[in-house]
This record gives structure tokens, sequence and C-alpha cells, in this order.
């Protein structure tokens, strides 16, 4: 009995055990072939209203991108919000990416330009202390056409159709008649009718006389090509910010949306909605989509240096806070040189205008003395950059200007290769998988099988995954002004390639962390990354950071400049190279010897 018993239990159990495993089988067959995860990142990522995915997969589904045999989660309204929401996506990631660069650009942009008024302002209030201290006289008439020259320098550096060189003539002729009737010639300054007529006619034959001498075209020439790089600087900061508007904003071909909608959410269809896309699959569709980005490679690389090299112009041989210095010992000189110059100017002035002051014309010019706040002395001509200790520039701004300098480009290395790299940057980290198993597009594979190809129009008819049939025409136009962006600044400034002669002699020679007692004229600014090591390099993906030392400013500004350049020593920017050569050559001799 009991073993009938037995046999009974034994019987039930059995079924009953049968029947569990029936039932379970039953759950997970309607699992796994349920939607509910593909439901779920639909609506995670926001592709679209979660109605639009079926309760359980369909077969034969008229599907246009995510096409393949079996049953399928995606249907076509599915296919659509899909399009739509990898296109948000990819741009969303290349704006994440270029959104450090553009900042950059920006922010530096603001900074220089701030930096640039500031100097600006101090120059201008630096010439105003020398007029009201010294040319008294002159001083209250003459403020307005102070203020009109650095209104129309500062809207240069700005980048408006003004003119430098013209703008410190005009500010000269305008002070020729002022400098004729109240230091030449006192006595003229009386009778309104005859001072317009005779303003007038200063005016026009000011640049004949030259009553300044060389001093307001050697001032003009300076400050000229000092402003010039700084205000190409500016320039080009601001074309760099419309390269990246214009690549951030870019439309995708059809073909590059079927990929991207296969690689990211094809997997979905078949309920793999964790899969990650194979790294060389990635690479094929991203340089398919950004082939026209992956143009600008080069003409970015030849931009970024010429940055780099207007950056150093600007501090370098033409620096601009030492011309700026220059401008009051300039004026200083030229106004002296009117005085010892007074006889001959007025027997010039007689004969062109007409208007006689009653002095004999053969009268020998005499030595002018000009007047200060405590008694009369006889100058005997201060170099341009003589200035009061109160009225010199902070060196906290010198050193901030160089920090700047020096900070902006350690930046820019980083994205010299930024189009090129821009692809890698989109198929790294979380995005893509490099294990064992990930979605080739059509399958899980252990490996993508397919041939990567390389950036560019070109390389992008081998590829497996995106047709590349036509450049995209927006940045095909933004590649061609950007290559004459850059021809027009290497026209304008045939000598930013001359620092290039100083590469091979300063990379090398000062250790990490070290400090090179040496000027930018020296070639110090481009120690150990040229222009021809970065043009022909490929940097990685990341790129590396390099700590460029752009030289230091002159530690002194109102230390006597040499003639030629307003603020520096030429004899120090010779002596050091050629200190370099003879210690090289001493070396050789006492190794010959040995």
């Amino acid at each position: 009995m009991s073993r009938g018993l037995c046999q009974r239990v034994n019987s039930c159990g059995s079924a009953w055990i049968l029947s569990a495993l029936v039932f379970a089988v039953n759950v997970i067959d309607v699992d796994a072939y349920s939607c509910h995860e593909v439901r779920t990142a639909f609506q995670l990522r926001q592709v679209g209203p979660p109605q639009r995915v079926p309760e359980t997969p369909g077969r034969d589904v008229d599907l246009m991108v995510c096409k393949h045999q079996g049953p399928s989660c995606c249907t076509r309204k599915m296919e659509e919000s899909y399009q739509l929401a990898v296109k948000r996506e990819t741009l969303h990631n290349i704006q994440s990416y270029s959104y450090e660069l553009e900042h950059l650009i920006s922010g530096h942009s603001d900074a220089f330009q701030d930096m640039f008024q500031y100097l600006l302002s101090f120059s201008q209030g630096h010439l105003s202390s020398l007029l009201e201290g010294t040319y008294s006289s002159l001083s209250r008439q003459a403020l307005p056409y102070v203020n009109q020259l650095f209104s129309s320098l500062s809207l240069y550096i700005r980048g408006a159709n003004v003119s430098a060189e013209a703008s410190i003539h005009q500010f000269y002729n305008s002070l020729f008649p002022l400098v004729y009737t109240r230091l030449i010639n006192p006595g003229l300054e009386g009778g309104m009718t005859m001072g317009r007529e005779m303003d007038d006619c200063l005016r026009m034959i000011r640049q004949d006389v030259n009553p300044f001498g060389p001093h307001p075209g050697v001032m003009a020439e300076e400050l000229a090509a000092a402003l010039g790089a700084g205000r190409r600087l500016g320039l080009a900061l601001e074309e760099g910010l419309e390269v990246m508007n214009a690549t951030e904003h870019v439309s995708m071909s059809k073909e590059c949306v079927k990929g991207l909608v296969k690689m990211v959410y094809c997997s979905h269809c078949r309920g793999l909605t964790l899969i990650k896309p194979c790294v060389g699959y990635c690479l094929n569709v991203m340089r398919g989509c950004l082939a026209s980005m992956s143009e600008l490679d080069q003409p970015w690389r030849r931009y970024t240096s010429l940055l780099e090299q207007l950056t150093h112009a600007t501090a370098g041989h033409h620096s601009l806070e030492l011309a700026l210095l220059g401008v009051r010992g300039y004026v200083n000189e030229a106004l002296l040189y009117a005085q010892l110059h007074g006889p001959l100017i007025t027997a010039t002035v007689d004969k062109v205008c007409g208007l006689s002051t009653g002095e004999p014309t053969n009268m020998p010019p005499t030595t002018p003395e000009v007047t200060t706040s405590t008694s009369t002395v006889t100058p005997s001509l201060p170099p341009p950059s003589s200035a009061a200790p109160s009225q010199r520039l902070p060196e906290q701004w010198l050193g901030q200007l160089a920090h700047l300098r020096r900070e902006f480009l350690m930046y820019l290395q980083r994205y010299k290769s930024f189009f090129a790299a821009l692809p890698e940057m989109l198929c790294e980290g979380e995005n893509v998988v490099d294990d064992s198993t990930c979605w080739s597009g059509d399958e899980v594979v252990e490996s993508y099988a397919g041939r990567v190809v390389g950036n560019g129009l070109h390389a992008q008819r081998q590829n497996p995954e995106v047709k590349v049939r036509s450049p995209n025409p927006t940045l095909a136009e933004v590649k061609e002004r950007l290559e004459l962006f850059n021809q027009e600044t290497e026209d304008m400034f045939p000598q930013l390639g001359q620092v290039e002669a100083w590469d091979e002699l300063a990379s090398g020679e000062t250790e990490e962390g070290s400090t090179t007692d040496c000027d930018d004229e020296d070639g110090c600014q481009a120690s150990g990354d040229g222009q021809d090591q970065t043009s022909h390099t490929d940097t990685s993906s990341e790129g590396k950071s390099i700590e460029r030392q752009p030289g230091r400013p002159h530690e002194n500004p109102s230390e006597p400049p040499s003639v030629k350049v307003i603020g520096g020593s030429q004899s120090d920017s010779w002596a050091r190279p050629w200190s370099l050569a003879l210690l090289f050559a001493a070396l050789c001799l006492q190794w010959t010897l040995n």
C-alpha cells in the first residue's frame, strides 16, 4: 500500500514538475518576444511617444533601414523617430566636443580685446599727461585730437575699416597749426579769421613742410605694425568662431542619417538595447558622416599655426604694449624737433601760405625752451620711451598679457587636429565597445570584419557603411573662406614665417620647468613646437598640452629703446644669438684640441 502510495505520489510529483516547466518555458517565451525593454529605451532616450512601440514584435514589417529576417519591435513610425533622434544626438555630441574649443576662442578673444583697450587707454593718458605738464600752452586745444586719435586706433584694432597710419598722420596734421601758432610763433594765435585761414593752410602743407621730422612716419610705421598684428589676431579669432558655428549646425545627408540609425538603433528592433557598436564600424559611419568636415583639417592646421604666430608677433619684435608706450616719446620728440627748426619752418610756411610773421627768414635755429611745472630747462632730446615713474605701465599688466599668451598657446595645441580627430572622439568611451561582442550593423559579432577607411572625401570611396556622393556645400564654403583668410594673412604679414628660423636652435635647449632668459626676438617663442613640426604630425584625439614659453616682455619699458624698434634693445637681441654661436665655437675648439 505504501508502495502504491509512493508510486501515486511520484507520478503526481512528476506531473506537477512537468507542468511547472511548461509554464516557465511559456513565460520565458513571452518575455523573450516582448518589446518592453525597447519601449523603455524609446522613452528614456526621448526618441518619441512610447505608444509607437508595439507590445510584441511583429513579422513582415515594412522597414526602410532596420531590415532583417524575423520578428521586429520596430515600425515605420519608429524609424522616422529614430532618424530625428539620431540627428539630434549626433549634433549634441559634436557640440559637446567643440564647446571647449569655441569657449577657448571666444574667451581669449574678449580677453585680448580687453587688454588691447586697456593699453590704448593707458597710452592715451600717458600722452595727455605730457601735453598738460610740458606743453600747457596747447594742451587744452590738443586733447580733443588725442581723443580722436586713440578712438580711431581703438576702432582699428577691433577690425573696423580704419587706417592706423592715416589716423596718426591726421593727428599730426591737426596738431601742426597749434604747434605753429603757440610754440613756434606764439604771437600768431590772435585773430579768428586769420587763424582759420592759417589752420587750413597748415594742415594741407604739413606733410610737405615736414615740421616734425621723421618722427610721425616712424611712429606710424611702428604703431601700425604692432597694432596690425593685434588687429589681425582679433579678426583671426572671430574667423575661428565663425568656422565653429558653421560646423556645429551642419546638415546631415540621408545616407549619413541611415547609417547612424543602423548603428545606434537597429539593434533595438531585435530587443538588443544594451549592445554597443564595434569601434571600427563606428569609425566608418562617423568618418562618412563627417567627411566634409574632415576636409577642414589642413586649412584648420594652417589657421592655428598662423594664430600662434600672430600671437607671437603681437608680443615679439613689434610688441604691442611697448609700441604704445612709445607714443608719448615720439610726440615729444616731434614737438621738440618743430621748435628746434622753428625759423626754417616759419620761412617755408611764409612762402607757401603767404602769412608773414615779420621775422627774418634767415634766422638760425635756436634751442627751444620747454616749460615745466618747476623751472625752464633746455632739453637734450630724451628717448621716446622716457616717462615719469608714475606714468609707467604697471609690471603686473605686462605679466598678465604674457600669461594670457602662454595660456592661449598651451590650450591651442590640443585643437590643431580637431577636425581630423573628431570622428575618433565620437567613437570613444561609452558610445562603442571593443570587447568580444559588439554590433556590426547587421548582427552581433566578436569583431568588426569590415575595412576601416581614413578621413576626408577621397577615402570614403571605400567606405562600406556610408556612401558619400558629394561634399557638403556649406562646409565647402567654410573651407574656401578659411583658406582665403589664411592666404590673406600670409600676404599681409610675410614676416610671420621668419620666426621659424630659430625653431631648431631654440627647441630642446630648455628643460621642463626651467627659466629661459631670452626675448621673443631670439626665437624662444617657437621653442619645441614650430610650424613645421606640428603641420606634419597628427596628434591624438585628446591631444597633449604643450606649455609654450612665448618670451617675457621687456622688463623696464621706460629704458631708452633703439631708434629702430621701440622698447627693444638691438644690441641685446643680437648679443644673445652671437653668444650662443661663440660658445658653440669654443666648445668645438676645445674638443678639437683634446
